[in-house]
């Protein structure tokens, strides 16, 4: 996410801070200072700070479980609304999903029973006073965990009971109508956070205004990662595209660049084999640092992904968050096509269309 500062990495995890999040812990710093001095800044900044080191704690739970399942997440950003964990691809069972949304709260309800038990607080009678701003800083950190894990728990797509509900769905409807509900009743959710936040609170606004794009978001991701997962590579590949020969030099790579409408050019050998991928942009800046008739393959990116034609488009979706093309390559290594954010847009639209479409285009073996 832009305008973030990494501040750490935990289990290949980057944790970074948006800079509203800053701004907005400098507001909370200055509020108090107005109202009660140095002292009363302080410990108010002190006090977001604890809330928001247990909200990075509530992500990695998350985090923790989905790495189980083989999902990666880059990086968990601070917002001033909360944490926002960047994953790679969604779970594949409802029952991965399930256990991944109830990972954070329960590190949550965890955190809340160990500062209960730290500040002597398990009796009825002292946790009735715990929200009182003179209970300490430990006792109002343990009921904002609770209430974290509460809120979070609201049934409102994409927050973690939205996906406890989700999953429970898919359990039952299956996943696409599962998504579709659980992102109406978000959305819904949003709609009524964002009314009462007319009503003198603000930040309900931000939260509703994040909930209801969230939620389309994330429907639109799982949509297109539950459509994936039926469909072929061989089926959703681009394959009249132009190729450009390892021995071709900028000159050449120029004149093709201007004949064919595509961003990414294959580079092969003679065999028609899969060594490199050049970009508009690789192109043109070969053309501004060498001569025109030196060799194109030296500005290749050789570090790319690739994927064999019988794998289904899922897998494609993981390569392509990290890479604007996919090339599709045979067991011998000879290109037969690419996969790009737009083949797999017409996907969507076909299955859109008509859910029933079987795909059928016949397999290549080589493009040349």
């Amino acid at each position: 996410m832009g305008w973030s500062i990494t501040i750490g990495r935990f289990a290949g995890t980057a944790v970074r801070i948006h800079v509203t999040f800053l701004l907005f812990l400098a507001w909370i710093g200055f509020s108090a200072f107005a109202r009660g001095g140095a002292a009363a800044a302080r410990e108010n900044v002190i006090f977001i700070i604890a809330i928001f080191t247990c909200v990075v704690l509530h992500e990695f739970g998350h985090i923790l479980v989905a790495k189980r399942f083989g999902i990666d997440s880059k990086e968990v950003t601070l917002l001033p609304i909360g944490g926002v964990a960047d994953i790679n691809k969604m779970p594949e069972k409802p029952s991965q999903e399930l256990l991944i949304a109830l990972a954070g709260p329960a590190v949550n309800l965890v955190i809340a029973g160990v500062l209960l038990l730290g500040v002597d607080a398990i009796k009825p009678e002292a946790l009735a006073h715990l929200d009182d701003p003179g209970s300490g800083l430990l006792g109002r950190l343990a009921v904002t965990n609770i209430f974290l894990a509460v809120f979070n728990m609201v049934p409102a797509f994409p927050m973690d009971g939205g996906r406890v509900l989700h999953a429970a769905l898919g359990l039952w409807l299956g996943e696409m109508q599962a998504t579709r509900i659980a992102a109406a009743i978000g959305q819904a959710f949003a709609l009524l956070l964002g009314f009462l936040g007319l009503f003198g609170h603000p930040m309900l606004l931000f939260i509703a205004l994040f909930i209801f794009f969230a939620a389309s978001g994330e429907a639109q991701m799982s949509l297109t990662a539950q459509t994936a997962r039926g469909v072929k590579v061989s089926d959703a590949m681009e394959t009249r595209i132009t190729a450009i020969d390892r021995g071709a030099t900028i000159s050449d790579a120029v004149e093709i660049l201007l004949a064919a409408p595509q961003d990414s050019f294959p580079l092969v050998d003679q065999k028609g084999a899969l060594v490199g991928m050049l970009s508009r942009t690789d192109i043109v800046d070969a053309l501004k640092s060498a001569a025109p008739d030196a060799p194109i393959a030296a500005f290749a990116q050789k570090d790319f992904p690739i994927i064999g034609p019988g794998e289904t488009l899922d897998k494609a979706l993981d390569k392509l968050n990290d890479a604007a093309v996919v090339g599709v390559a045979g067991e011998d290594g000879v290109l037969q096509g690419l996969v790009t954010g737009q083949s797999i847009a017409e996907v969507m639209l076909i299955k859109a269309a008509r859910p029933d479409w079987r795909f059928s285009r016949p397999p290549k073996t080589s493009l040349r």
